[in-house]
């Protein structure tokens, strides 16, 4: 479910407070008196250092940016390679070419995340950095990925934008690592309309990210902001602090969000479970839920399925329907052939999965009866 579906008065009056109480001050610094020391970006981070119980919170224009900041803070150069899963959304390979480095491709395995056993063959002495991405709601192996990465002494950087909400052995996915990012864009669930998120424990990686996003600016509390220090170059990634308002709203109803998920997959999962392969997720950990992903081996029963799905007003959720901008095989012009080639085995298991999206403005009821429907057709196919 994206939180877009809950947008109401509550967004409305945390921006109307701006207003109200800071003289419409919209950017995240200065103008101190003026904004009555109120500082919405800065108030919004720290909400999200408590709710994920991470040391550190930075906020950026969007999970991509996040992914090439943190790259950047890992210390991945021009030339490195930084190997990522072929099942994924285009922005965590457009964030590695970006800045020059080279993206190597894992297969995936029955979480249709990245396979560590694969991993462990794509790594060369090139290898700097590993981005598992949490696709769709369902943690990766994250635990054995992070033990492989630290006895091949690498960076992790932890893809959570699709996966917010969701843990492993009770700890939010985001937090393993050197780095974990979000994404707030408005079809993820929670949403400031764009923008993303930076979460690390590590203090030197934050300080970087922190000046990097700030056209390099170190907040050096010896000078005012106009004569402050610089060490390294910098841009600007910054939110203001209308994003802030929204995303202030929306992480009240990230419990709510995940509860309400949790009654309409429990019912696919309910009807399907003796009929189809459904996606593998881990023992130990609690998905999103905002997409149920399931396997149809027959195309011409997979077909009649997702004809039912979007007669019915569900739709699919990037699987099929997006799957050239959430599958590396399509991405020729910014992955290498022999990348492309090494994933093919990937590419024919994802083409037999449907995936369809959780949302809270259709009814569990609705649910229930189209799954029925599809254990139906199932039968007489």
């Amino acid at each position: 479910m994206p939180g877009h579906e809950l947008i109401n008065h509550k967004e409305l009056n945390e921006i109307k407070k701006i207003f109200k109480y800071s003289d419409g001050v919209l950017f995240a610094h200065g103008f101190d008196k003026r904004r009555k020391n109120i500082f919405r970006v800065r108030n919004f981070e720290n909400s999200l250092k408590k709710y994920f119980k991470t040391k550190n919170a930075l906020c950026v224009t969007s999970g991509t940016a996040a992914i090439k900041i943190a790259l950047k803070a890992c210390g991945v150069k021009k030339g490195d390679e930084v190997i990522t899963q072929a099942f994924n959304f285009i922005a965590t390979v457009e964030a590695i070419v970006d800045i020059g480095a080279i993206p190597i491709l894992t297969n995936i395995d029955e979480t249709l995340n990245m396979c560590p056993k694969d991993l462990i063959k794509k790594i060369t002495k090139k290898t700097k950095a590993v981005i598992p991405v949490h696709m769709q709601g369902f943690s990766a192996k994250i635990a054995e990925i992070e033990r492989i990465c630290k006895k091949r002494k690498l960076k992790l950087v932890e893809d959570n934008c699709e996966s917010i909400g969701a843990k492993y052995k009770n700890k939010f996915l985001g937090n393993f690592g050197d780095v974990g990012i979000m994404s707030f864009d408005f079809g993820k669930n929670i949403t400031m309309g764009e923008g993303g998120a930076i979460l690390t424990n590590n203090k030197k990686i934050f300080k970087y990210c922190k000046e990097y996003h700030d056209h390099g600016h170190e907040l050096n509390p010896k000078y005012p902001r106009g004569m402050d220090t610089v060490t390294n170059p910098g841009f600007n990634y910054r939110i203001t602090e209308l994003q802030a308002a929204v995303g202030s709203a929306q992480l009240k109803k990230l419990n709510y969000i995940l509860r309400e998920n949790k009654k309409r997959y429990e019912i696919l999962f309910k009807n399907f479970a003796n009929i189809f392969p459904i996606r593998h997720k881990l023992k130990e950990s609690v998905s999103s839920m905002d997409a149920f992903m399931f396997k149809v081996d027959d195309s011409n029963l997979r077909n009649k399925i997702i004809k039912l799905l979007y007669k019915t007003g569900i739709g699919t959720k990037n699987v099929p329907d997006a799957i050239r901008w959430h599958f590396a095989s399509f991405w020729s012009h910014a992955i290498s052939k022999h990348e492309i080639n090494s994933v093919k085995r990937s590419k024919k298991e994802i083409e037999k999965y449907i995936a369809i999206p959780i949302s809270l403005r259709l009814k569990p009821e609705l649910y229930n009866s189209v799954s029925k429907k599809i254990v139906k057709l199932s039968k007489i196919s």
